[in-house]
């Protein structure tokens, strides 16, 4: 929705690849049943018609992965995790 989060370095890693290959589903399969699959991780309309309408269309074509950039910005206090910005580029 937003295209850019603020969040720790590991939460980041770990949501790319699921970012990644929800972007290759609804470009490669029938929209049928990248519905179904998008519809497992993205639980708003909004959401979800952001990613067929928007994001998707933007990177069809021969790219099948990074789609995403992680900028690190800062380490915060109290636990010093190491905090993100991660955007789609």
């Amino acid at each position: 929705m937003h295209k850019s989060i603020k969040t720790t370095e590991k939460k980041a890693k770990a949501i790319v690849g699921m970012i990644d290959k929800m972007i290759n589903v609804v470009n490669t399969k029938d929209e049928l049943n990248a519905i179904r699959y998008v519809m497992q991780y993205l639980f708003t309309k909004e959401a979800s018609l952001e990613l067929f309408q928007h994001i998707a269309p933007k990177y069809k074509g021969e790219k099948t992965s990074g789609f995403t950039r992680m900028t690190p910005i800062k380490y915060r206090d109290g636990d010093n995790a190491k905090l993100v910005l991660l955007e789609l580029i």
